[in-house]
């Protein structure tokens, strides 16, 4: 018990690293860019690299993980995602910023998918609330990243300044002729340094977390093993395959239909609301907030809910928000009221997803490699094809009928997984069911022979016992008959006949005599 929760507080603590490596790539974006040399808009090429990275790495993490241990796989990738880390602040070519964004990608898809399978393979059945934790780590770990970064240059911000003006002055006392952009490197440089330092803490947290995962391989390095073999135990659904299709173009519509809402949400409501800047941050900061929070509170309610009814509530809130604000999000309050519960309503489905089809089939490497596939194609594809629309159609608030559409594609694609998932189960109840009605007929069908036969058995006993009495009545008189028509019969033959006949002899003095004024033929002689 102490290992297993060894190994899930270590998960949540790769997830929490999971979330701020993502997360930290945006407030450090422009100091990565003036590093290579590049505006903003040039090297939007570095996400395109991480996300192609992420693919592949939760491909090749889905076979991996049914060929060796998960816990040393995952040590491996928390080491691959560190080394990454350190190695960005220093790079100034775009073509190396790419590939070692891809890297970093790669590791974290490994990671994304290992987590969860790992989280499976732990705590089986009761994986619910371990899975809902994970995915809490990751929303923390991306809203502490930006406040990291934040930090680390805001203690900073004052040396910036003194630094600045001192390289100003002397490069104008030695040069006089100097431009003041001259002083532009310098404060460029020391701002990469204060970067440099969210990197550094950041690539040093995963480090310290790859050392604990390869500390639980020393120690339980067959733990993986065996309860994959445990799992391997349980067949695969009938509908497998199928099954986990459905699933993907649902992770596929959902995390789509996540990313997307929160990218767009504070355009929308800048130009579709007419909202300030400041109104329209808070408006995405309460997108997220709740989806945060109720993240949190997922950990909790899985452990009295089980995932169906999770999935659920989260659809119908997602379906009922959704259609609030595709219709009404030109008035504020529902605008706001939605997003609130819009977010809320996104936070539990990928967790309880994965826990739900973990109840009717086995949940490998490869499987969970695909659900993390569709999850990002869903965040790359969909986003791209909003960005495209919206560009086009500028009066039509494409981001919120996104969001109606996704919401109601998922809302009927869930029923239709849970019936593919239980119409085996029922069908096989069915036949069951049909059996033992059959077993019960022909038992009672045998019952019913062998009443009529013991029935039969006992006429003919009966029958028998009859004939024996009529056989048994008839030799008594034929014999008293003859023992009347034979009188110089000796007196020792009287009793015989009588015990053959059943009647006991009468005595008299010691000598025989009959009944009824029976004759002494001694007297008479």
């Amino acid at each position: 018990a102490a290992l297993r929760w060894c190994i899930s507080g270590t998960l949540c603590a790769s997830f929490l690293g999971l979330g701020m490596s993502i997360a930290v790539l945006g407030p450090t974006f422009p100091t990565l860019a003036a590093n290579v040399g590049k505006n903003v808009s040039d090297i939007y090429y570095i996400f395109v690299g991480r996300s192609l990275g992420s693919l592949g790495g939760s491909v090749v993490g889905g076979v991996l993980l049914d060929c060796m241990n998960a816990t040393l796989l995952l040590a491996f990738s928390m080491l691959g995602t560190a080394a990454g880390l350190y190695v960005i602040p220093w790079c100034n070519q775009s073509l190396i910023l790419t590939i070692l964004m891809s890297v970093i990608g790669g590791s974290m898809g490994i990671l994304d998918t290992g987590g969860n399978v790992l989280a499976l393979y732990t705590w089986g059945s009761e994986a619910g609330p371990h899975l809902q934790a994970l995915h809490f780590s990751f929303a923390a770990g991306a809203f502490l990243a930006p406040l990291v970064a934040q930090m680390d240059l805001g203690s900073s911000k004052s040396e910036e300044l003194s630094g600045a003006e001192k390289t100003k002055q002397s490069v104008l006392k030695s040069v006089p002729t100097a431009s003041a952009a001259s002083a532009t490197p310098a404060l460029n440089d020391h701002r990469n340094e204060s970067f440099l330092w969210s990197y550094i803490f950041i690539g040093s947290y995963i480090l310290l977390v790859s050392i604990f995962f390869f500390v639980l391989f020393s120690k339980s390095s067959s733990a993986k093993d065996k309860s994959k073999a445990s799992a391997h135990k349980d067949k695969l659904a009938k509908y497998h395959w199928p099954l986990v299709g459905l699933l993907f173009v649902f992770f596929l519509f959902y995390v789509g239909a996540e990313v997307t809402y929160g990218s767009y949400v504070y355009t929308h409501a800048m130009v579709f609301a007419e909202m300030k800047e400041s109104e329209a941050a808070a408006l995405n900061s309460v997108f997220w907030g709740a989806f945060a929070v109720c993240r949190g509170a997922a950990i909790f309610g899985a452990a009295f809910l089980s995932p169906a009814t999770m999935i659920v509530l989260s659809l119908v809130c997602s379906a009922a928000s959704s259609t609030a604000l595709a219709f009404f999000s030109h008035l504020r309050a529902a605008l706001w009221a939605g997003s609130a519960v819009y977010g809320a309503s996104m936070a539990t489905i990928f967790p309880s997803g994965i826990a739900w089809i973990e109840q009717y089939t086995v949940v490998e490497g490869k499987t969970a490699s695909l659900f993390v596939v569709g999850a990002a194609l869903g965040e790359m594809c969909i986003p791209v094809a909003v960005g495209y629309l919206q560009g086009r159609y500028h009066h039509v608030p494409v981001v919120m009928y996104t969001a109606f559409v996704t919401s109601m594609v998922t809302v009927l694609l869930f029923p239709a997984m849970y019936k593919l998932a239980n119409w085996p189960q029922q069908r096989d109840s069915r036949e069951v069911s049909d059996r033992e009605t059959r077993k019960t007929l022909l038992s009672n069908s045998r019952l019913t022979e062998d009443e009529e036969e013991e029935e039969q058995h006992v006429r003919e006993w009966n029958d028998a016992d009859f004939e024996v009495v009529e056989m048994n009545d008839e030799l008594k008189n034929s014999l008293r008959d003859t023992s009347h028509r034979i009188p110089g019969d000796s007196p020792a033959v009287q009793p015989h006949l009588d015990n053959a006949l059943g009647d006991p002899p009468v005595v008299a003095d010691g000598s025989p005599g009959r009944q009824n004024g029976s004759i002494n033929w001694d007297k008479s002689e």
